[in-house]
């Protein structure tokens, strides 16, 4: 038999090659404070969507952008798209831009492209002009065929033109910001030197530095290797002080988080990105992740992430893009625990979690109510799920403590009811389990009682009983130390059946005079342990009702019942 060939062959791919970095110094850092944040939603988001936001949908993104906290933010690319350069008009001439915040526009380093950019801008009081040029060796020698020098001269002319056409206008706050397209897949020397020569045509100063951006417009290695690369480039460039390192990671890999977290471990100032991580292939990098990460470790991202339900919405009407239910942080399923154990962990925690402490919950790395997300998505039951997961839906939702021997014994019910559905079992349903399983008040029901308190309590009680579709109703009395004591014994004199209380529990549900009680006991019913619950507003009677819960499950499971002549009525 012959194998058949596969077209699945790693051999036609290099890695990466290391960049020798003697004493590298990143993974020894720690981010403290939050970077410069850019967002590129309206720009290289909108670009990566099937069908491009109308311009009602830009301007519902933009009022977000505004109001998540973003001061600077790409907002087209105005001299190639007609529709990006009425956004822009738009933005200045109806006076849209807060006093600190810069729109960002990109440009090619073509001076038809950058006068018309400028005429778009015309009239703003401050702006970002991102200008930028392929510098990889597969850019160089197969698209545009030129060697080192001739794509710095196209970089050097694109500078040149960008700062002549913003002397026309010296009323406006101008930044300059240059990218070395498709950093990652450059020579790291090469990519040093033709920011230096963008650098010598802009002389920036440390009072108003020029940003270089450094994309991995292609991610194309480990993202440790991306650290490197970072690392070594702010160590050999030249007038550190005079730049703002930016960076622009994308997710062909799954790592543009893990890389930019990394790129300012290795010294980077500014992170461009979009929201919920939207772009070109598998997407830009998102900022509400890393933002979030951030604020997971203690430092204040600077960004307003508090409302991410407004987020989504927003987005997913702007992009027509769905967010997935695990997306990092803001996911609908991502503070769900459906895993028995992790549902038990969770719970304890909660209940163990102080106020004025470090947050300390298991599975749950930060606090939901911190993300406007209540306890309700925390835990939720289907067929994966164990105890502790209903014992705390039933908590959170109805109020009813389960002791752990009623939990044990309605656990299988619970399971049983979830396979049924295939899915998720809701706080109701599994409520409604626990009643249909535990209150049971035929064919023995209680129909009254007087308790007598003299030395010892004299209970008298009348139950109906119903035999053979017919009721009948029967008086039992008996003396304890209580009214459950003077029950059972009353029970026994009458029945001649042997019921022991193995446990018992009670507690109210709600607060006030109109507080319901619910009771649980478990009995031992000749040599049989059988639980039974009951809900009444009065608290003994609740307990009483519990007991013969108790005792019709039994005599459902085959215990006979039988009373004594006399105490019929």
């Amino acid at each position: 038999m012959t194998s058949s060939v596969s077209s699945f062959d790693h051999r036609k791919y290099r890695p990466v090659a290391p960049i020798e970095l003697a004493n590298r110094q990143w993974p020894d850092r720690q981010i403290t404070k939050a970077p410069l944040w850019a967002s590129v939603d309206l720009r290289d988001g909108n670009q990566a969507l099937l069908e491009p936001m109308s311009v009602d949908q830009k301007k519902a993104l933009w009022a977000l952008l505004v109001k998540v906290g973003f001061k600077e933010i790409e907002v087209g690319f105005p001299a190639a798209s007609q529709p990006d350069y009425d956004f822009v008009r738009w933005l200045i001439e109806e006076d849209q831009i807060p006093e600190d915040v810069y729109i960002q526009v990109l440009v090619q380093c073509r001076e038809h492209l950058i006068e018309k950019t400028y005429q778009a801008l015309e009239g703003v009081k401050r702006a970002i002009v991102h200008v930028y040029n392929s510098t990889s060796v597969a850019q160089r020698e197969r698209v545009f065929e030129k060697d080192q020098a001739g794509i710095t001269a196209i970089a050097v002319q694109g500078a040149t033109w960008v700062k002549q056409y913003a002397d026309r206008y010296p009323e406006v706050d101008w930044r300059f910001q240059y990218s070395p397209e498709s950093f990652t897949s450059t020579e790291v020397d090469f990519s040093i030197a033709i920011c230096e020569a963008v650098m010598d045509v802009w002389q920036p100063t440390p009072e108003r530095p020029c940003i270089l951006n450094l994309p991995a417009t292609v991610e194309i290695g480990p993202v440790n290797h991306f650290a490197d690369q970072i690392e070594y480039f702010i160590r050999h460039m030249k007038w550190r002080d005079c730049a703002l390192v930016s960076l622009h990671t994308h997710n062909d890999r799954g790592g543009a988080a893990a890389a930019a977290e990394l790129g300012l471990m290795a010294g980077a100032d500014r992170v461009e990105g979009t929201l919920l991580g939207n772009g070109e292939r598998t997407g830009n990098m998102d900022i509400v992740t890393l933002g979030m990460n951030l604020y997971s470790q203690g430092v204040d991202p600077e960004l307003d992430l508090s409302r991410p339900d407004e987020i989504i919405q927003v987005y997913t009407q702007c992009t027509q893009l769905p967010v997935h239910p695990r997306h990092p942080w803001v996911g609908e399923l991502v503070y769900t625990a459906f895993s028995g154990s992790h549902q038990d962990a969770i719970s304890k925690c909660l209940k163990k979690q102080q106020a004025d402490e470090p947050w300390q919950v298991a599975y749950l790395p930060i606090d939901p109510h911190d993300l406007g997300r209540d306890y309700q998505a925390v835990i939720r039951v289907n067929s994966q799920s164990g105890k502790g997961g209903m014992a705390f839906l039933l908590e959170r939702d109805h109020g009813i403590s389960l002791p752990r021997w009623m939990t044990l014994e309605l656990a299988p019910a619970v399971q049983q009811a979830s396979e049924k559905v295939s899915g998720e079992l809701s706080s109701d349903s599994i409520r409604e389990v626990l009643e249909r399983t535990f209150i049971c008040q035929d064919p023995i029901a209680l129909t009254g009682y007087r308790v007598d308190r003299e030395d010892a309590q004299t209970l008298s009680a009348r139950l109906s009983v119903t035999e053979a579709g017919e009721a009948r109703s029967v008086a039992i009395s008996g003396d304890g130390n209580g009214a459950m004591s003077a029950f059972l014994n009353a029970w026994q004199q009458h029945t001649g059946m042997s019921v022991n209380i193995v446990d018992y529990s009670e507690h109210a549900l709600g607060e006030g005079s109109d507080a319901i009680a619910v009771a649980f006991v478990q009995l031992n019913i000749n040599g049989q342990r059988v639980s039974g619950m009951a809900e009444d507003g009065d608290t003994v009677t609740a307990s009483l009702k519990a007991v013969l819960s108790a005792i019709n499950r039994a005599s459902a499971n085959g215990v006979k019942v039988r009373f004594e002549e006399q105490a019929t009525a």
